[in-house]
């Protein structure tokens, strides 16, 4: 494994990082330095904005519409894109839905959706948790009962994140009852005007609405939305996750925190909280380093292999695990050194080190970072099973 990136990479590195120069709004960057997210225009008009430039779907490839890079030059351009204070796309489009229409979707189903997704005119959010049935997936229970040309669907899905941004929904739904639990799940894709379905939202601990409750009331589906054929909605549905676990790891982001955390630390005034002249201070900072380079290079193999034409195993569950507990590590780290200035729920008013007043907002929301995904307790399972055959 070469860890250094050839000529080519660089120059292409140095592109990416000239483009998010001249691209990336102000506005949208000022919430980045804040620990915010965008909201829905925001999210979804620098979409549209990566879509124009065919930077959208950075691990699509050509033939699909995707800009057909290597996994490296993925891993370049998502560093520029932290670096540069732009969030992330939404995952559910680009690297869920998508390359299961790519690799499992019929020819008019690739036709209809995978050109609004590309261009970030189309957006998506997931149907596969239940109130019953989260980290136990397969026991899930919203059904999808045949009626002609028509799937007649009722059911409950809960935590659908942006499901109230969403023009459809990929879902997880149980066409047969009898079989065993993994072989009676399917996949269907449903549009979110359709009648019959009701969103209620979920206010998160941050004091944000990125959740949702979902309501199915006999929606008719088309059988033309089933994606695959009846019955393989579960090996869907492991291909999907692999591609989630993966993005979760958030090694740019965690890099582009850290150094958050030091420019924090170094603007803070005498006596308003740690300062990087504490010793203290650096050595916790010294420490999510240490943790973000063990992650960085175990997605360095990540990514050698991937260009091999490796498929990825139980290093996708690692790197989900390990990736969430630093993030909710860097968050925790901006609490505690922020002291009494991260204690502020609004964040309009500025008190001391500003920067340490946006930390709670988000140090909130990442305490559910190693549960969504899948929990990192099975994720552990998953690595023991595949790794050791327990």
């Amino acid at each position: 494994m070469n860890l250094e990136f050839t000529v080519e990479e660089l120059a292409f590195q140095r592109e990416v990082r000239e483009w998010f120069t001249e691209n990336v709004p102000a506005s949208l960057k000022a919430r980045s330095d804040n620990g915010q997210m965008p909201d829905k225009d925001e999210q979804h008009g620098w979409e549209q904005t990566l879509g124009k430039k065919g930077w959208l779907a950075v691990g699509w490839p050509a033939q699909h519409g995707g800009p057909g890079w290597t996994a490296t030059q993925r891993y370049i351009f998502d560093l520029e894109r932290a670096r540069a204070g732009a969030p992330p796309a939404s995952p559910f489009g680009v690297s869920m839905v998508g390359p299961v229409l790519y690799t499992f979707g019929s020819a008019d189903q690739k036709k209809r959706h995978l050109t609004g997704i590309v261009s970030g005119d189309v957006h998506w959010c997931q149907g596969y948790s239940e109130p019953n049935s989260g980290s136990d997936l397969a026991s899930l229970k919203t059904a999808a009962v045949r009626d002609g040309d028509h799937y007649v669907v009722n059911g409950q899905k809960i935590w659908t994140t942006q499901a109230h941004w969403a023009d459809w929904c990929f879902c997880l739904v149980r066409t047969d009852p009898v079989v065993k639990q993994q072989q009676g799940i399917s996949f269907l894709l449903i549009d979110m005007s359709t009648p019959g379905i009701e969103i209620r939202p979920i206010h998160s601990i941050d004091g944000h609405h990125h959740l949702n409750e979902v309501y199915f009331t006999d929606v008719r589906v088309p059988v033309e939305n089933l994606v695959g054929s009846e019955g393989m909605g579960w090996t869907i549905a492991k291909f999907l996750l692999t591609h989630e676990r993966t993005t979760i790891a958030g090694v740019a982001d965690s890099k582009r925190e850290i150094e958050r955390l030091k420019q924090m630390l170094k603007d803070t005034k005498q006596g308003s909280g740690c300062r990087w002249d504490d010793a203290f201070a650096r050595r916790r900072v010294a420490e999510l380093e240490i943790d973000l380079a063990a992650l960085e290079y175990t997605n360095f193999r990540t990514v050698a292999a991937t260009e091999e034409g490796k498929g990825l195993g139980a290093e996708s569950s690692g790197l989900k695990i390990k990736g969430t507990e630093l993030q909710q590590a860097i968050t925790q780290a901006m609490v505690e050194l922020g002291g009494h200035l991260s204690l502020t729920w609004d964040n309009d008013e500025p008190v001391g080190n500003f920067a340490f007043n946006r930390t709670r907002e988000r140090y909130n929301f990442l305490r559910a970072a190693t549960i969504y995904g899948g929990t990192n307790e099975i994720q552990k399972n998953v690595i023991a099973k595949m790794l050791l055959g327990l």
